[in-house]
């Protein structure tokens, strides 16, 4: 791996670890439901996106099947709460 790709990935996982750990601030701090339901999914296509870019830094396959079951969960999380708050129910 040449030095710049080395260092663009670590660049890329400090920024997405900073990005992580300001919407789960987001999550924990939000004055309404509906930012809390953004903060959740900022965090799952952060999270998603520092597997990707581990598994670009390891060359290893196993974290990007892991970045895809983090991206079904958070967009079915995401569709849920939305309904949720919506609606008032998930399950008509």
């Amino acid at each position: 791996m040449t030095t710049v790709l080395w260092l663009a990935l670590t660049w890329a996982q400090i920024a997405l670890g900073l990005a992580a750990c300001l919407a789960g601030y987001r999550i924990a701090v939000g004055p309404r439901a509906q930012d809390r339901v953004l903060g959740l999914d900022a965090l799952y296509i952060a999270t998603m996106l520092l597997f990707i870019v581990t598994g670009m830094r390891l060359g290893t396959p196993f974290l990007f099947e892991a970045a895809l079951v983090i991206a079904v969960g958070g967009f079915v999380g995401t569709v849920s709460l939305a309904k949720f708050l919506l609606r008032g129910e998930v399950i008509e």
